[in-house]
């Protein structure tokens, strides 16, 4: 099984203390979003969990847990968001001087081949515009040269619950030609610092500059950093354009207090306030705590996806 840690939120900001509790124990539940009385009970031993992927804008309180994670026989890899943004796009985020510190921190510690950034989403305006993420780009890429080989793409999706936040921006919705036009400019400065590109869950094709279709959880990477080779196939639940395969994500909605305007994991900050009211790190759930009408069940695949007998050198 391949845990994601999580796209619901942002677990090592701020629920690490909750995380690392699940793991010595072995166990989490998770509520089904859709139907809240459907609680699933995950079972979280080194055995069933092949590779961790962890979704993060800010992991700084969370190296603390590593050496811990690391001797419980853990593997795992960081997916760092890092973008040019400031506090009127991503409110509490922290200041990027200091994430920054942290991107190398961490990719000092694990290596770069396990953190892979994500600069994303893109957003397109009269402010945000071509030579806005040329300038923001080219800093980030110039400060994280050498501690990241690859960085991933995406271009802002108009989600029905963002739109009220993004009208107050002047978001435009750019023609194929001007996504070009900035992939090219990324591309040529990622090459310049080294680092390969690719893009996240679109289906225009970026190859002429250089761009992959990317694979946030992406089977190749799990088998170098497990050393192990895996027989998974792409996650169903995702969209078509998504190539990632398949995984088990524990975060919850409406948790994540980031508050960046894009966000489509919170409803708003009222819901999140309520939640967070609830966290209590030694739950089994996540700001959240059972009410006693829940039906409870047991994760079907939470097997371990290694084919036996085909062990793989180490590679990281």
């Amino acid at each position: 099984m391949i845990l994601s840690v999580s796209r619901r939120t942002d677990i090592p900001a701020f629920y690490g203390e909750w995380f690392i509790n699940r793991l010595t124990t072995a166990e989490v539940m998770v509520r089904n979003p859709m139907n809240a009385r459907q609680v699933t009970v995950i079972p979280l031993s080194p055995e069933n969990v092949d590779c961790i992927v962890f979704w993060t804008k800010n992991p700084s309180d969370f190296l603390q847990y590593l050496d811990q994670i690391d001797s419980l026989g853990y593997k795992y890899y960081f997916l760092f968001t890092l973008n040019s943004y400031d506090k009127g796009i991503e409110e509490n985020v922290d200041y990027k001087k200091k994430i920054i510190q942290t991107f190398q921190q961490l990719s000092n510690r694990i290596g770069p081949e396990r953190v892979i950034w994500r600069y994303d989403p893109i957003i397109l305006s009269s402010r945000y515009d071509l030579a806005y993420h040329s300038k923001g780009y080219e800093y980030l890429a110039k400060t994280l040269a050498g501690y990241t080989q690859e960085c991933v793409i995406s271009f802002l999706d108009q989600y029905k619950k963002i739109e009220s936040n993004m009208r107050r921006l002047d978001v435009m919705t750019p023609e194929f030609s001007d996504i070009e036009i900035i992939a090219d400019r990324l591309s040529s400065i990622s090459r310049q610092y080294g680092m390969r590109m690719s893009s996240c869950a679109h289906k225009f094709d970026l190859s002429r500059y250089n761009i992959s279709h990317s694979k946030c959880i992406d089977d190749d990477l799990i088998e170098k950093v497990t050393g192990r080779k895996i027989r998974v196939k792409k996650d169903p639940s995702q969209r078509e354009v998504c190539g990632c395969v398949e995984s088990r994500d524990i975060g919850s909605y409406n948790t994540c207090q980031h508050f960046c305007r894009y966000c489509y994991a919170n409803c708003g900050r009222d819901a999140v306030r309520k939640n967070i009211e609830q966290y209590d790190p030694h739950s089994p759930l996540l700001c959240d705590r059972l009410k006693g009408d829940e039906v409870i069940s047991k994760y079907r695949k939470s097997k371990s996806l290694i084919v036996e007998n085909e062990n793989q050198q180490e590679l990281m």
